[in-house]
C-alpha cells in the first residue's frame, strides 16, 4: 500500500534559513530589483572574501555561469572540449553554443569524477579545454589535470555546480582552474531557487566577462567612474540575476558553514547506518579520498545490479521514500550520438550510472525521517531484493 502523501519524504526540499524574506521585502523597498544592486554586491563580496576569489559574478543560474565561462575560452567552431559524460547537459551545451565539438571520457570508478589517466589520449590538435566536473561535492585530481592541461596549453573550467563550500587539498573548488561555475538551484546545499556564479583569476578575464555579462557593454566600468559613458564594445547577454534572487541567496550565503555542517551529519549518518549493507555486498557507498573535504551536497549508494535499481526505487517510492537515479551518460544521449558517442564507449560511466541511486539528502531533513529511510532500506534486502 502507497504512503499517505503527508508522510512522503522528498528527494528534495527547498528551505529558508532564516532573513530570505526580510531581505526580499528590502530590496523591493530599496526599489532596485535589477541586477547588481546592492544584495548582489554582497553576495560577491562573501563569496570572493570567503572562497578567496580575486573576483566572483554573480550570474542567473549555474548554466549561465558556464556560457559565460565558455565565451571567455578561445574557442573556433570545430575545437573541442573533454568533460565527462556522466554530468548535466549544461556542462556541454554551454561549448556547444560556442561551436566546440564535447569529447566525452571515462569517469574513475571511486569517485565517479573524470578519470585524469584518461585525458592526454583523447587529446588532439583541437582542444581547446578540459572541464572537470566535481561529483557530489568531491574534488576531481585537480593537480593532475591542472598538470595536463599545463602541458597541453589546455584551458581548465571547473564545473563546482555541486562543490560550493568542498574543497581539494584546502583550496576551495571552483578556484582551482582558470575559470570556476557554481550552482546555486533549488537542488543545491545553498540555493536561490535559480542562480549561479562564475569566479575569476585572471584580471583579463575579469574585465572581459563584466562586459559579456552586461549585454556587450562596459557599463560596469561607467558605474565604477573609469568612463563617463558607457557602450557596445563587445559581444554578450543580459547574465545577471535580479536583485530578489541575490537577496535569497545572501541569506543562505551568510549560514553557508551551517547549512554544510548538517548536510555532512546527514551525509555520514547515512554512511555509518549503510555501512552493513556495503559489507553484505548488497551496495556501494561513496568514496571520498582524504585530500578531499566534501560538503555533504549527495549521498548515493551504487547497487550491486542494474536490474534491482528500478525494483528497489519501486519499493522505496511505495513506502513513502523518493530516491532517484541521476544522469543519462551525454554520450548516450540522442545529442550526444551526433559528436560520435555510442553505447559501449565508455564501460565504467554506463555501468556505474545504471546502478546510482541517490537518497534524500536536504537541509532540514530530520534524524527520525533519515532512519525511516535507512530502515526501508534494510526492509527491502530483507524482504524484496530480487
Amino acid at each position: 500500500m502507497s504512503a499517505p502523501e503527508a508522510s512522503r519524504i522528498p528527494f528534495n526540499k527547498p528551505f529558508m534559513i532564516g532573513p530570505e524574506l526580510d531581505y526580499i521585502r528590502a530590496a523591493v523597498e530599496r526599489g532596485h530589483l535589477a541586477g547588481d544592486g546592492p544584495f548582489t554586491q554582497q553576495c560577491r563580496e562573501w563569496l570572493e572574501r570567503s572562497f578567496t576569489i580575486p573576483r566572483a559574478l554573480l550570474t542567473p543560474s549555474g548554466t549561465a555561469a558556464l556560457e559565460l565561462a565558455a565565451l571567455l575560452c578561445p574557442l573556433e567552431p570545430g575545437d573541442e572540449v573533454i568533460l565527462p559524460s556522466y554530468t548535466f547537459s549544461s556542462t556541454a551545451n554551454a561549448f556547444v553554443l560556442r561551436g566546440a565539438k564535447p569529447v566525452f571520457v571515462d569517469i574513475r570508478e571511486d569517485t565517479l569524477n573524470l578519470d585524469e589517466r584518461l585525458i592526454e589520449e583523447r587529446i588532439g590538435p583541437r582542444t581547446r579545454v578540459v572541464v572537470p566536473v566535481h561529483y557530489a561535492g568531491v574534488a576531481c585530481d585537480m593537480d593532475r589535470i591542472g598538470a595536463i592541461a599545463e602541458r597541453h596549453g589546455l584551458v581548465v573550467v571547473e564545473d563546482a555546480a555541486q562543490g560550493v563550500n568542498a574543497t581539494y587539498r584546502g583550496r576551495f573548488l571552483g578556484t582551482l582552474g582558470r575559470l570556476g561555475a557554481y550552482s546555486f538551484h533549488e537542488t543545491k546545499n545553498v540555493l536561490a531557487g535559480e542562480g549561479g556564479a562564475l569566479a575569476l583569476r585572471d584580471a583579463a578575464d575579469i574585465e572581459r566577462a563584466e562586459i559579456l555579462r552586461e549585454k556587450g557593454t562596459n557599463r560596469a566600468k561607467f558605474f565604477r567612474g573609469e568612463v563617463d559613458k558607457y557602450t557596445w564594445v563587445d559581444v554578450g547577454s543580459s547574465l545577471l540575476p535580479s536583485e530578489i534572487v541575490a537577496a535569497y541567496l545572501c541569506a543562505q550565503l551568510e549560514h553557508c558553514d551551517e547549512i554544510t555542517a548538517q548536510r555532512l551529519r546527514t551525509w555520514e549518518h547515512y554512511a555509518q547506518a549503510l555501512a552493513p549493507l556495503a559489507q553484505q555486498g548488497r551496495l556501494r557507498l561513496p568514496c571520498v579520498p582524504a585530500e578531499c573535504r566534501h560538503n555533504g551536497h549527495m549521498f548515493y549508494v551504487i547497487l550491486a545490479d542494474a536490474a534491482q535499481r528500478d525494483p528497489f526505487l519501486a519499493y522505496l517510492k511505495q513506502r513513502g521514500v523518493q530516491a532517484v537515479f541521476h544522469y543519462v551518460p551525454l554520450h548516450t544521449s540522442p545529442m550526444g550520438q551526433r559528436f560520435g558517442g555510442r553505447a559501449g564507449q565508455l564501460p565504467v560511466t554506463e555501468d556505474l550510472s545504471e546502478r546510482l541511486v541517490r537518497l534524500p539528502c536536504y537541509y532540514g531533513l530530520t534524524r527520525p525521517e533519515q532512519d525511516r529511510v535507512i530502515e526501508t532500506m534494510f526492509e527491502y534486502f530483507r524482504t524484496g531484493a530480487r
